[in-house]
């Protein structure tokens, strides 16, 4: 089978490995859609893995953590899924056994794996895992969109729950990145009134269409009064940066208003805050927002269809795995937004 792999310094190789086999309990998937993300670029680089164990960044595990696809093969043990089955990937693979795995937050267990880091992922022809991390993707939604749902919108549906945005709330998003615009089209479907916060032009213009209220420059000097003007003098009741850069994260603490609440999105290694004046006087709730457990997925699915949300449309280009050197070029050079690569054999 065709594979991706990441000998680092920015080079791509196009290999050919053996079609996997699979054991008890697993399937294999013919891919079908699999999206880049911004966490692949550390692997990209060489310089360094967002998440993985010994084996991450060494160049020999297959990238891309966010996958759909069509099962072509089950293993034994297997009884809830057959051969032509849908699905979308769950990119973390737990124990299996832990409270946390139990719970359906395979992500938090001590000994987890990830997809596209510590195990062959889906920048391939074919994909084997867990059963239990194959999602069954409804008919109304295409391999390209379950992709998308799988890490960004899936995401931000479980987040934005946790922080009960509502029609009665104004959120804030800054950075309009992939995570941020998914931020923006959830916030919306719940029926919040969106701030988008960025620096780009075109991105600016882009959350409009995704249901944003207001859009603004975060270099404006004056970004703070405009949203206190905004909120009447509150601040929005939920602030969530997806930039991971410390100007954005300062301003997300600094917007949100009185009992609000704050989410970390954006992976970021290090910022200085003022918990005093940020946090405690505001009585502000702060939370870190990753991913979703398994639990959450048909949720997710039925969110998405019942709100006819378009996940479709944060997808801005398409690629054959082909052409994975200009894909992965094009979107560490911020050329792309959100890309995918896609199989219609």
């Amino acid at each position: 089978m065709k594979a991706v792999l990441f000998p680092g310094d920015r080079q791509v190789q196009i290999v050919d490995r053996p079609t996997p086999t699979i054991g008890y309990g697993q399937v294999l998937i013919k891919s079908r859609a699999s999206a880049i993300c911004r966490s692949d670029m550390g692997l990209y680089s060489g310089a360094y893995a967002v998440v993985g164990g010994d084996s991450a960044g060494k160049g020999q595990i297959i990238p891309g953590h966010e996958s759909a696809g069509e099962i072509v093969q089950v293993g034994p043990g297997v009884d809830h899924l057959k051969i032509g089955d849908r699905v979308a990937v769950h990119l973390a693979f737990g124990c299996g056994h832990c409270s946390h795995c139990l719970s359906g937050f395979t992500m938090l267990c001590s000994s987890w794996k990830c997809l596209g880091f510590d195990v062959d992922g889906g920048n391939a022809d074919y994909v084997a895992l867990p059963a239990a991390n194959a999602l069954l993707l409804p008919d109304e939604i295409s391999f390209a969109g379950g992709a998308v749902m799988t890490d960004m919108i899936g995401s931000q549906y479980y987040l934005q729950q946790k922080l009960h945005v509502a029609g009665n709330k104004r959120v804030a998003v800054i950075g309009l990145g992939p995570m941020g615009a998914a931020a923006t089209l959830i916030a919306s479907g719940l029926g919040a009134e969106v701030i988008a916060i960025d620096i780009i032009e075109e991105r600016l213009k882009f959350s409009k269409t995704l249901g944003a209220t207001h859009a603004l420059d975060s270099r404006d000097a004056n970004i703070k009064a405009r949203i206190l003007e905004i909120t009447k003098g509150a601040g929005v009741e939920v602030a969530i940066d997806c930039s991971g850069s410390p100007i954005g994260q300062n301003l997300a603490l600094d917007i949100a208003g009185k009992h609000g609440a704050v989410a970390f999105v954006g992976e970021s290694s290090k910022t200085e805050i003022n918990p005093s004046d940020q946090i405690i006087r505001k009585l502000l709730t702060v939370v870190g927002g990753w991913y979703f457990p398994l639990s959450a997925w048909s949720e997710i699915c039925d969110f998405v269809l019942s709100r006819k949300l378009n996940v479709e449309g944060l997808i801005s280009h398409r690629f054959t795995l082909d052409q994975a050197a200009e894909a992965f070029d094009k979107f560490d050079k911020r050329e792309t937004e959100k890309a995918v690569f896609i199989w219609n054999d």
